[in-house]
């Protein structure tokens, strides 16, 4: 369970080398130490280094589990393993794909392939971990989303829309599990100083990950269930919801 301070004992990172997955744990390790689990596709060349990470800002142990988000049947498995043990507090899912959206819309491997990942494999392991955290009474889920699932667009809507199935999911997976224990957070960053973003023209709003981090940290200590990174972007996003459709296909975004 979280300490005095509010800092969990065991945390769960699926998406091993997510830079924002990342920078959360590492927010948590310079409040307290902490036994680090990274689950990563195999043979993720970052693994090694997001190992090596963890360990300088002070984790206790480090453990790491191949993680492949399309392997549906190895899900099970994989999060037994991360729960083996001692419970997991907190559990990050931070994985997901974006991807050229010209190129997605009118490829329907590549198209499925990120519904796949960034949606469904999300759900399932979102199933698991609702159920394991039910069982020891307790735990904390944070799951990234994004703003471009709020409102769809149409220079990103392959994308966009597997983070909205996301997004509502999670939201729900929290209101359902809300009498167990066990508590949702949504994040809805906007634009990320990522290796993800690092081909996208940098956007209004664009923040660092270790900005997100402190703000993922302060919600799960606020007991809040949903957050926008960087907080202006709720009401940019309240703003734009409300925009009619033929005014809203004008806008450069």
């Amino acid at each position: 369970m979280l300490n005095a301070v509010g800092v969990p004992q065991k945390i769960l990172l699926l998406g091993g080398t997510s830079e924002i997955g990342l920078a959360i744990c590492s927010e948590y390790l310079s409040r307290g130490p902490a036994e680090i689990v990274l689950a990563a596709i195999p043979g993720d060349d970052a693994l090694d280094d997001a190992v090596q990470q963890m360990k300088d800002k002070g984790a206790t142990k480090v453990t790491t589990l191949d993680f492949d988000a399309t392997n549906y049947d190895s899900h099970p498995e994989v999060i037994d393993a991360a729960f083996e043990g001692k419970d997991v507090d907190l559990a990050i899912v931070a994985f997901g794909v974006l991807g050229d959206n010209e190129e997605l819309w009118q490829n329907q491997k590549k198209a499925v392939l990120a519904a796949e990942i960034n949606y469904v494999g999300a759900v399932s392991v979102g199933v698991l971990l609702g159920q394991k955290m039910k069982a020891q009474g307790h735990g904390q889920i944070i799951a990234m989303s994004s703003v471009a699932g709020e409102r769809v667009r149409r220079t990103n809507f392959v994308y966009g829309s597997t983070k909205a199935g996301l997004d509502g999911f999670y939201q729900n997976l929290g209101e359902a599990l809300r009498e167990d224990g066990v508590r949702v957070l949504v994040i809805r960053p906007g634009q990320v100083r990522t290796r993800m973003s690092a081909d996208v023209p940098e956007a209004p709003l664009t923040v660092n990950k270790e900005d997100v981090a402190k703000q993922a940290v302060e919600a799960v200590n606020k007991r809040k269930t949903l957050i926008w990174a960087p907080p202006l972007f709720r009401l940019v996003m309240i703003v734009l919801k409300h925009i009619p459709k033929p005014i809203f296909r004008l806008l450069p975004i």
